[in-house]
Parts: structure tokens; C-alpha cells; sequence
């Protein structure tokens, strides 16, 4: 096995087999999640992510994982997601945004697929949509004034604040029931129709991330200016829905 795997389904016979030898008849699934499981997976630049569901006794040994945590650490698989399906059933209203973005991209590898009929209240998606966004912001404005305007720095923070974005933008389509594009670009473009934000803001950000264009620390600056105004606006927005 290599360390760029082409194809995560590829690891899925060995990965099972590890786990279903581990905790036996206490796993109850194995899901892939996130890029590995659609379109945006890049073979030695993307993470492999797994959730693994154990019952409650299984969780309680947790400890016995290390050595197979540490084996698939090295084949470029994160550290899964360990949890029970009273943790799911227990959390939708708190996490929504979370299992939304798992229910809309995964590959169900082994046993009960925990996901499929799940359910989420409105308000509960729109609350966290609120409460991430005004996060997101302040981080942002400290995180702007901590880089000095200086361009090295506003580029990696944009590259690591924009994913945050995107997740909270598919949340926001599905509480207007419009479809989620499969890609993070089409993502961004239909949210901001939607919301009348700035496309151009939105793109130029993504572009940074992907590293398709460059910007002089000026032109950076202004920019991140843009995504800060654009962000006020939208956690406005998202307010007013709450009536």
C-alpha cells in the first residue's frame, strides 16, 4: 500500500479487517467522509477521513486502537472519528452543520449506515449558521491585525479560514432547500447568488487557497477587507432569518 492512494475504496477490505478484529461484534460501521468521498480527493494531498462506529461498550476501550490509529497514520489516514449512535442522536440539534456535511459526502464502508435518515430541524441549522459566521469573523478580524497587512500571512490565513466557509455555505443552501453543488466552487457561486454576496470576493479567496493567483501585499489587504465586509453582511443576513 502506498502513500498516495488513487482510490480510498481501495483500503476498504484491509481497513475493515483491521477494526472488525479489533472490536468484533462493538463496531457497528465504518463510513468515509468528506473529500475522500467525492470530487475534491487529491491522491497524497488530501485526508483520508473515517468515522467509526463503536457500541457503547466498545467505545470504552478506545485504547486498544493505538497501533492501528498509528498504522493508517502513516498511509495518510487522519485519526477517524469515534463515536456512538447515541452521540449522533444526541448532538444533530448542536452539530447540524457537521452531520449535514457528512450525510451530503460519504461512502458507507462497513455495517449500518447511520446517516442516511437523518433529520434536522431549521432552526437549530440556522442558529449554528449564526454562531459560526460571528465566530469565523472576530477570528478573522484578530487573526487580520496579527498578520501586520503583511501578504505571506494573509494568504494562509485565507486558506485556512475559506473551508469553514464553504461548509457553512452548503449549510445555508440546504436551510433554503436549494441543491448543494458537488464542488466548492458551485458552492460558493450559488450561495452568493442566493445571498447576494460578492462572487468575485468569494472566488478570488478560493483562488488564493488554490493557489491560482497572486497577490502583492496591497492588493491582498483590500481583499481580505472585501471577505471581512462580505462576512459581516452575511451574519446579518443569516440573523434576519431568525425573524
Amino acid at each position: 500500500m502506498t502513500k498516495n492512494t488513487k482510490n480510498p475504496k481501495e483500503i476498504f477490505p484491509e481497513i475493515i479487517s483491521d477494526y472488525r478484529g479489533l472490536f468484533g461484534d462493538d463496531l457497528i460501521s465504518i463510513i468515509l467522509y468528506g473529500s475522500a468521498a467525492g470530487q475534491d480527493y487529491q491522491p497524497g494531498k488530501s485526508d483520508i477521513n473515517f468515522m467509526i462506529v463503536l457500541s457503547e461498550t466498545g467505545i470504552e476501550h478506545l485504547d486498544h486502537a493505538f497501533t492501528i490509529v498509528k498504522k493508517w497514520q502513516k498511509k495518510n489516514v487522519a485519526i477517524p472519528l469515534f463515536l456512538t449512535e447515541g452521540y449522533v442522536k444526541t448532538s444533530m440539534d448542536v452539530f447540524p452543520i457537521e452531520y449535514l456535511n457528512f450525510q451530503r459526502n460519504y461512502i458507507l464502508a462497513f455495517g449500518k449506515d447511520i446517516l442516511k435518515d437523518l433529520s434536522f430541524d431549521p432552526e437549530f441549522i440556522r442558529l449554528q449558521c449564526e454562531r459560526e459566521i460571528k465566530g469565523k469573523l472576530l477570528i478573522l478580524r484578530e487573526g487580520f491585525l496579527e498578520t501586520s497587512g503583511k501578504g505571506r500571512a494573509l494568504k494562509r490565513l485565507i486558506s485556512q479560514s475559506i473551508p469553514a466557509f464553504v461548509a457553512i455555505f452548503e449549510a445555508l443552501l440546504s436551510l433554503k432547500e436549494k441543491n448543494v453543488p458537488g464542488e466548492k466552487r458551485d458552492t460558493i457561486k450559488t450561495t452568493c447568488m442566493v445571498f447576494e454576496l460578492d462572487i468575485a470576493v468569494y472566488e478570488k479567496l478560493l483562488d488564493i487557497k488554490e493557489e491560482k493567483i497572486k497577490l502583492g501585499d496591497t492588493e491582498i489587504i483590500k481583499l481580505f477587507k472585501d471577505y471581512l465586509r462580505e462576512s459581516r453582511k452575511l451574519s446579518k443576513i443569516v440573523d434576519e432569518l431568525g425573524g
